[in-house]
Formats: C-alpha cells, structure tokens, sequence
C-alpha cells in the first residue's frame, strides 16, 4: 500500500495528473466517465476534463479548482495506492497538511511555463516539515513549452537547489504532461532525452518498507476487551493499532504511565491468533498479568519507552480563523489519549518561504506555523515526530465549537 498526496501551486494540473492515471491505469468505471464528459460538454471544454474525477464539489467545478482534500484509491497488478488531492491555494494550506500528514510520498507539481512559484516551495517545505519520506517533483506542462530538455533541466536545477536547505531523503524528477499522459503510465517518444522512469513505474517500485519504525515498540490501548460471557468469562484483552515496533508472544513489556511490567501472552485479530504484530496492524493484546491498563496507555520495551511528559515543545500548523495566543487552552489528542493544554509560549512563527523564523511574533494566524511550548494536564507519551509520525503528532482541539484548530508535531518533551 502506498498513500501519496499531490501538492504544489493553483492551476499546476494536480486533479489533472490524478485523473489520468486513474483513467490510465483503467481505475474509471464507465459511468464515472460518461458524468465526466457530460460535465466536461456542460462547461464548454474541448476535451475531457479528468480533473472532474476527483474535483467534485459544485464550488471546484464552477472555479476550476481544488477546495478540500479528495481521496481516490487505484491499484495495479504490483501495489495498491490511495491518492489524496489538495488544493494549491495559500488559504486552504490546512487542507494539504491535512492530506500529506498520512502519506508516504508526496507529488510536488511544477507548470513548466512558469517554473518553482512561492507555493511550490511551501508545499515541499510543508512536505519535508512533516517528515513525508519521499518527494516526487513532477514538472508538468511539457507539452506548452514544447517538450524543451533546456526548461526541464532549469526548473530541476532550481528545485534541487532549494532542496538543499530541507530535510529531503529521496527526491525524483520527472517531466510530464498530466493532459496528454506523457510519462505517466509509460516512458514518452515526445520526450527521447528524459531515461528514468514513468511516473507509474516509480510509484510501483519505490520503496517504503523501510520508512516505518520497526524498532520502538509503540501500542496505544484503544479498548479494552471484557467480553463477561460463559464463554469468555475471564478474558481481558487491550485493542489497538501498532503505532511501531513488532510484537511477539513472550516478549516483556511495560505499561505507561504506570509503569508496570508484564508478558505478552498472545496476539490475536479478528482471524484469529498470530505470531507477532507490526504497523500498522490492528490487534488485540492479551498479557499474563492482571494490570490495571486502561484506553491512552501505551504497551512498548521496558528499555525502550518513549518520553512521559507534560511539557510539550512542537510546530504547529494553525488551522482556525481566531488566532493562536499564549495563554489559550485547548484539548489536545495524542494518539487514544484526550487531556487539556495550555499554550505556555509561542517561540517563533515560521515563514515557510523564506524559512526565516520571526521571534517577535505574538500569535498564530490562520494557515500560520511556528514553534509552541504546551503544558498538558495529563502526561503524553510521545516521541519525536521525525523518529514516529504516529506518537509524535497531536490535533489541537476548541473545547467550545469542538473544532480541530491545530495540527502539531512534537520537536520536543521533557
């Protein structure tokens, strides 16, 4: 399974690029494609506009745009995907942290007639920011600059570049034309001077096995399992999801925040028992003590356990028109854990263009990121973000409208 989302800025053939793998890899059900031509005929466009495919809202449709987040999934004979379109605008840049949060991979698109634009640059700073493991810059257009290598190689040059001052660990170019479907499915005759591979092709092989965490055992309880039947009349189990590290019958484990230590005694899923457990697998967890364990806990190592605080230093994606002040409280969810916070500090806001960091800042407007210092009620158990995606991430919530109003990532805890 690969999970990737499109980034990049308004009008660079995002929606369009999605549509026509969906379309090329024959993903499109007859009457999806038949409503598209019809809406295509509708607008008075010349073509078929499979940017309609994942642009459904009436408002996205009428402005030629991405609003929300559209999820698609296809798949080929080697990998599933789920694909996620966000919008390029700068007000709706919650909408793309929103999407990329999940993703393996990021698609980065480029107009080729215009080169690397301001929002081009947010998008894969905001790509790197949440740690998503591999970047895919696609310089899309080709076919309106005539297929030109000199303008490929400019806007590659210019990317690689600003790449430099990020925290990238695989980054591909590829050029192509999302309309005509040049370098998608299969390598272009357009373009005999480009020799890698197919937009497809790379999605299919690039490697993300790796990328997960299978070293910090991490289990937050979700539910704990007290059937109270004849047939299950002293059974306790604790549901959840791998968040990382592999689970095995036998092994010694340690329960947060208090401490405790136990055996796993088996594993089991909805099929039945297996011999061990990874991310991100849904399972159930039976020990061979009686302990007190309860949804927000966290089985993990005896002599691996991640940080037990109530002092959180994080970035911070703003997502609320009422701005981010120090002194705000807010309910904070950290993996099954809910407990209050309160913004203790506001460190600095973050200019993603620039990446220059403003000190002096005293809030966080909408779409805003910077650096907070929170102070929770209860104890998190959390890792960095960059070493566990899962532990490491945390939603703000407004306790009044019961709104999300920040997306944080945990730089920090002591």
């Amino acid at each position: 399974m690969l999970r990737l989302a499109t980034a990049g800025s308004v009008d660079d053939g995002k929606s369009t690029l999605i549509g026509r793998l969906l379309y090329d890899t024959k993903s499109v059900f007859t009457d999806q494609l038949e409503s598209v031509e019809r809406a295509s005929r509708d607008r008075g466009d010349d073509y078929v506009n499979l940017a309609l495919l994942t642009d459904g809202l009436r408002a996205e449709r009428e402005q030629g745009i991405t609003i929300d987040v559209a999820y698609r999934y296809f798949a080929t004979p080697r990998r599933k995907f789920i694909v996620a379109d966000t919008p390029g605008h700068v007000q709706y840049t919650r909408n793309m942290v929103t999407g990329a949060s999940t993703a393996d991979l990021a698609l980065i698109l480029v107009d080729a007639r215009k080169g690397l634009l301001e929002q081009s640059r947010r998008h894969a700073f905001l790509s790197t920011l949440l740690h998503v493991p591999h970047l895919v810059l696609c310089v899309n257009k080709m076919d309106l600059v005539g297929y030109s290598e000199q303008v490929f190689e400019r806007i590659r040059a210019e990317f690689t570049e600003f790449a430099a001052k990020l925290d990238i660990g695989d980054l591909t170019v590829i050029p192509v034309s999302a309309l005509l479907g040049d370098n998608l499915v299969s390598r272009s005759a357009a373009m005999p001077w480009y020799e890698g591979p197919s937009l497809l092709h790379h999605l299919e092989n690039v490697h993300v096995a790796s990328d997960r965490n299978l070293i910090d055992v991490r289990f937050p309880v979700q539910y704990v399992i007290r059937p109270q039947s004849e047939q299950y009349r002293d059974y306790r189990g604790y549901a959840g999801q791998v968040a990382a590290g592999v689970l095995k019958a036998g092994d010694e484990v340690m329960v947060l925040p208090s401490g405790f230590t136990s055996t796993i005694r088996s594993i089991e899923t909805a099929d039945g028992e297996v011999a061990e457990a990874f991310p991100s697998m849904s399972v159930t967890i039976r020990l061979t003590d009686e302990l007190d364990i309860s949804r927000g806990d966290m089985i993990c190592r005896v002599n691996n356990a991640p940080a037990v605080t109530q002092d959180v230093d994080a970035m911070v994606c703003w997502m609320d028109d009422a701005p981010l002040r120090p002194g705000q409280k807010f309910a904070i969810k950290h993996t099954t854990r809910t407990a209050r916070a309160m913004v203790k500090d506001l460190q600095y806001r973050l200019d993603v263009n620039s990446l220059h960091r403003d000190l002096g800042a005293e809030y966080l407007g909408l779409n805003d990121i910077g650096r907070v210092r929170l102070r929770t009620t209860q104890p998190l158990l959390c890792d960095e973000y960059k070493r566990n995606r899962y532990t490491g991430g945390f939603v703000l919530i407004d306790e009044a409208t019961h709104r999300t109003v920040g997306a944080g990532m945990v730089n920090e805890a002591r």
